[in-house]
């Protein structure tokens, strides 16, 4: 990347390196104004599938990075055996990213990484009222964040596993846009690593600067690396709150 950069301008391989790393920490200086959670998402993701309070979709996505030089890079190689940044995003149905997390290294569970971030704290202290959060069962099941059933076994079971696929996608469907419409996300980043975490963050706020800014999103077909669907359950980790889950079948899917 650096190189081809160099030739474009004129300049060293060094200088392009400086110039990467000052243009992206300029615009991920930018991500309090562009990135932040929104008040007013129930509405749009209801309409997805009549999944009620729903404040955010939640994941994670590795993005591929060069092996990091140093005595902890081993941290880095993910479960497929690729070095990678675990980032974890959080979006609105508009597919505007509200929070992202680009400080993990490929080895971090998903539901580590969440239990350390921002938004956990701010749902712990309540600011976000009676909203939730929506994820995989790569995370806990909270009073907060609402995760399918492994093992549906009524109707309403179903009907609420099928309504949270579908409301859910919508962070897969942000990502697909992202590292589409940003390439090198998909491909490997090959630069120092604050480089590499200005990079990611800078995307995202290009990212929501294009959404709303109606920028056309990059033609879907074009092909990009895909990631498995494989899941690291975390059952065990903090299922606390399925009474939360049930009022909710409950309340809203046994009709």
């Amino acid at each position: 990347m650096l190189l081809s950069v160099a030739d474009f301008i004129g300049v060293s391989k060094a200088s392009a390196s400086r110039i990467v790393h000052h243009v992206s920490r300029a615009i991920a200086d930018l991500y309090p104004q562009y990135v932040k959670i929104l008040s007013n998402t129930q509405n749009a993701f209801r309409e997805i599938a009549g999944f009620p309070r729903i404040l955010g979709a939640i994941d994670c996505t590795h993005v591929p990075i060069q092996s990091p030089d140093s005595n902890i890079g081993e941290e880095f190689r993910n479960r497929k055996g690729i070095f990678s940044m675990n980032v974890q995003g959080v979006c609105n149905a508009d597919l505007l990213f509200m929070n992202v997390v680009a400080r993990w290294p490929g080895s971090a569970h998903d539901a580590t990484i969440f239990n350390n971030s921002t938004p956990t704290m701010q749902c712990e202290e309540g600011l976000f009222g009676n909203r939730w959060l929506i994820g995989d069962s790569a995370y806990p099941c909270t009073s907060y964040l609402l995760t399918p059933l492994l093992n549906p076994t009524s109707v309403a079971e179903n009907r609420y596993n099928e309504a949270h696929i579908k409301t859910r996608n919508t962070i897969e469907r942000c990502f697909g846009v992202w590292k589409r419409r940003f390439p090198i996300l998909s491909l490997k980043i090959r630069v120092a690593m604050q480089t590499t975490q200005a990079i990611i963050i800078a995307t995202s706020v290009l990212h929501n600067t294009c959404r709303l800014n109606n920028i056309r999103d990059v033609d879907p077909e074009v092909a990009m690396p895909q990631e498995s669907g494989d899941i690291t359950y975390a059952e065990g980790i903090g299922q606390k709150n399925h009474s939360v889950r049930q009022q909710l079948i409950n309340n809203y899917f046994s009709v």
